[in-house]
């Protein structure tokens, strides 16, 4: 816990002369509270019983101006101190957008986007509620309580004291139920997370869902996480409930006991009745700002949690894969496996004793059922993950030598999902190169097939694409991607299926342009359709994370093994041959 707040102390420095003048003023406004029972015990004890009318209107007239200079003083706590706590979360965003962008790709495959979001909007907001609440409410309340109880002291020590000794019972209490409330308010907020990670899903695959006329199925999976939601919710409530109704009937019970022991004070001449008045004035200044505390508690731990869960990201391992310290060099292009074996984490392995060459400049086709390696091999390349065993070289260099950005800059990938940002088509090209030229971006844009439809657009490069290219087809999301591609320039390049999803028309133009970007750079495609990789130099056929055959296309149906069959299948018309060919396939694989 001390470690937490040394942490969250952390992102009040920036801010040390607001926070300054913001406890200034808090400690004015506190200060003021304590004029109103001090002018009434005078009013009371003298300027009534003396008839001293002129001081009476005097101490009315000084109480309306000091109370004019807290309305001031609020606004500056109101205003200043909300925007500190904005500032300090738009700090906390920073570091915690930072420390996402530089989480592995594992930590991706665990936990949802929508969960993700839920951290950077609703916990930070409660934190920074808590920043800006937390120090003064405490503050105000602190010094309105010692002061107040200070006060009733000097007006009757016996019957103060009286009235302290009932603090421990409201502490124990209040002890007891926050910590239900603690354990309540996690579990609410990961509820919240969830029905942020349903609606995102959702929202997201909107399209898909109307397709599929499954509206229902979506309405059902949201329901039963909102359920999920008022659930944690009701037990948070529930907790609160607790809290609140037994500290409030503890403070109710003070003013019972200030009016049973004033009472008898008072009947036995203990206290007169102007300090009796007075007394029970200021035990409402002293019973307030213990409310106040109670009541704060729940945002405290609405703020707390919020921090925790932040924390918990903060303090996530970073990308830690191995990297170099050595600036990649523009790179030749030749790649070499050497007996490479790799596993994610908590699962079998994917890839073993895997070894090959690629001379650079060659095209070299990766085939094999869906789960046998392809896709791995390729993000191994870029240094996306480490390996279990065995090491890549390119150009006779290990890749771990490497540092990551000077490596992936190097290699470039189009895949068969392309992700479009949002903004305009020009925003999305540039991401290939950010300091390219217009002329550059022209060109790369006619080198992908896609200048002739961007200039019969009304703004051209600069029409608005939407949320992850909504507004664009299949094809020209691609031909964007390959434009991104052409920008970059890389010397390796990576298809990862990049024409599988497409219509045979939109595949020949896309192919073109792919064939243009394959020249003069070391390419590996993997795909599915045996047709769009007939001009390849050499195929790999990999199945169960191993390669099973590998030679040139007329080599391995002259070889009549595994290829042989995955040949036939994609060109035989006959449904009673697809039948045992896939039989022949399955004996061969297992």
């Amino acid at each position: 816990m001390i470690n937490l707040l040394k942490r969250f102390i952390k992102y009040y420095k920036p801010h040390k002369l607001i926070f300054t003048f913001d406890m200034l003023a808090a400690f004015f406004v506190a200060l003021i509270g304590m004029g109103y029972p001090i002018i009434t015990r005078y009013m009371l004890n003298d300027f009534i019983p003396n008839k001293k009318l002129n001081l009476v209107i005097i101490s009315a007239v000084a109480l309306f101006l000091i109370y004019v200079v807290r309305m001031l003083l609020r606004y500056f706590i109101q205003y200043y101190g909300h925007l500190m706590g904005v500032r300090m979360q738009a700090q906390m965003r920073s570091d915690l957008f930072n420390k996402l962008e530089k989480l592995p790709y594992t930590y991706y495959d665990e936990h949802e986007t929508g969960s993700l979001m839920s951290r950077m909007t609703n916990d930070l907001f409660d934190i920074s509620e808590v920043a800006h609440h937390g120090p003064e409410n405490l503050f105000i309340a602190g010094f309105t309580i010692v002061a107040s109880f200070t006060y009733l002291c000097f007006i009757n020590w016996i019957l103060a004291l009286i009235i302290f000794a009932c603090l421990p019972l409201l502490i124990i209490i209040t002890s007891h139920y926050r910590k239900q409330m603690r354990q309540a308010m996690k579990e609410s907020k990961i509820a919240m997370a969830e029905i942020n990670s349903s609606i995102e899903s959702s929202l997201s695959g909107v399209r898909v869902t109307k397709a599929f006329t499954n509206t229902k199925k979506e309405q059902e999976k949201f329901e039963k996480s909102n359920a999920s939601y008022i659930k944690a919710r009701s037990s948070a409530f529930n907790a609160m409930g607790k809290f609140f109704a037994s500290s409030q009937f503890i403070t109710d019970v003070f003013n019972i006991i200030v009016l049973l022991a004033g009472g008898i004070f008072l009947y036995h001449d203990m206290i007169d009745l102007a300090d009796y008045s007075t007394f029970i004035i200021s035990v409402n200044m002293f019973i307030t700002p213990i409310n106040q505390v109670i009541n704060f508690v729940e945002q405290f731990q609405n703020g707390s949690t919020g921090f925790q869960r932040f924390i918990e990201i903060m303090d996530e391992e970073e990308e830690t894969i191995y990297q170099g310290d050595k600036i990649c060099p523009s790179l030749r292009g030749d790649i070499e496996f050497k007996n490479v074996s790799f596993s994610y984490k908590s699962s079998k392995e994917i890839l073993h004793q895997v070894s090959f060459k690629i001379p650079h400049g060659k095209k070299i086709a990766l085939v094999g059922p869906s789960g046998g390696g392809k896709t791995t091999i390729c993000h191994l390349i870029p240094h996306f993950y480490d390996l279990s065993e065995g090491e890549i070289l390119l150009d006779n260099q290990n890749i771990k030598d490497f540092t990551l950005d000077s490596l992936r800059k190097q290699i470039g990938i189009v895949q068969q999902d392309v992700f479009l940002f949002g903004g305009t088509i020009k925003d999305n090209i540039l991401y290939g190169r950010l300091d390219a030229s217009e002329e550059e971006l022209i060109a790369a844009s006619k080198m992908a097939n896609i200048y002739d439809y961007i200039m019969s657009l009304p703004r051209g490069f600069d029409t608005d694409i939407g949320e992850r290219g909504v507004r664009l087809s299949g094809g020209q999301k691609q031909r964007l991607s390959i434009a991104r591609i052409f920008l970059k320039n890389p010397a390796i390049l990576i298809l990862d299926e990049a024409t599988s999803a497409l219509d045979n028309t939109t595949e020949l133009l896309i192919q073109k342009a792919l064939d243009k970007l394959c020249v003069g750079r070391t390419s590996i495609v993997v795909a599915h359709r045996l047709s769009t990789i007939k001009n390849a130099d050499e195929i790999i056929l990999i199945a169960d994370g191993q390669i099973k055959e590998k030679g040139t296309p007329e080599e391995l149906i002259a070889l009549g093994g595994a290829y042989k069959l995955l040949y036939d299948l994609q060109f035989r018309s006959s449904d009673n041959d697809e039948e045992q060919i896939l039989q022949d396939h399955f004996m061969i694989r297992h």
